[in-house]
């Protein structure tokens, strides 16, 4: 089993009904922190990837999930809960196999990372801005296995230099890497609601907050 397997079952459990209570006050704490969203959104499901990125990682549901998973699926709760929240940009493709090189301009980490949906792959191909995203390091069977969650959000090329002025900001105020991309992600809420906002004024230093 892979990662992609493990967290399709790990939400397939997430779905029932005695876990809607739990799954219902996670998305209201995310919204809160990055921005609210509805079906109605263009963006819908590409946040609604992102808040389960967000709920089997840093809300570590995975792990409340676990008991009732299969052997194989359980190996990738601990991985989860240690993913890696990063700022990335794309550096282009490994020459064989699937990864991409990711490089994290928040921490200075790089990856050799392979997504984990094809539509994310068609993304990092043609990204040309920064992304948002979670890198998992996890072991399937005999095989290291070092992955992109499906969840990663791409913002805005032409957010990349406003984005890039934040970072220096960011650190001045001793922001927590959550903190901070947390905070981008309101902004790209707001550059994607908000029909006559620019990126320069939707990404600056007054937006970061806690």
């Amino acid at each position: 089993m892979d990662a992609a397997a493990a967290i399709d079952e790990m939400l397939s459990h997430a779905a029932e009904a005695r876990h809607e209570p739990r799954v219902l006050a996670m998305r209201a704490a995310f919204e809160a922190r990055t921005g609210a969203y509805s079906p109605r959104d263009a963006f819908f499901e590409a946040r609604s990837a992102a808040f389960w990125d967000d709920a089997l990682t840093l809300g570590a549901f995975a792990r409340e999930l676990s008991s009732a998973l299969s052997p194989a699926a359980r190996d990738f709760v601990e991985p989860l809960a240690r993913a890696h929240r990063g700022l990335f940009r794309v550096e282009g493709r490994a020459t064989d196999g699937d990864a991409f090189h990711l490089v994290d301009e928040w921490s200075g980490a790089e990856f050799l990372a392979r997504p984990l949906s094809s539509g994310l792959r068609d993304a990092l191909e043609r990204a040309s801005g920064l992304l948002d995203g979670r890198v998992v390091g996890a072991r399937a069977g005999n095989v290291a296995d070092v992955a992109l969650l499906a969840g990663a959000v791409f913002h805005a090329a032409d957010a990349l230099e406003p984005m890039r002025a934040l970072v220096p900001e960011a650190r001045a105020k001793n922001l927590a890497t959550h903190d901070f991309l947390d905070a981008l992600l309101r902004m790209d809420h707001a550059l994607r609601s908000l029909s006559r906002v620019k990126a320069a004024f939707a990404y600056r230093k007054e937006a970061l907050r806690i």
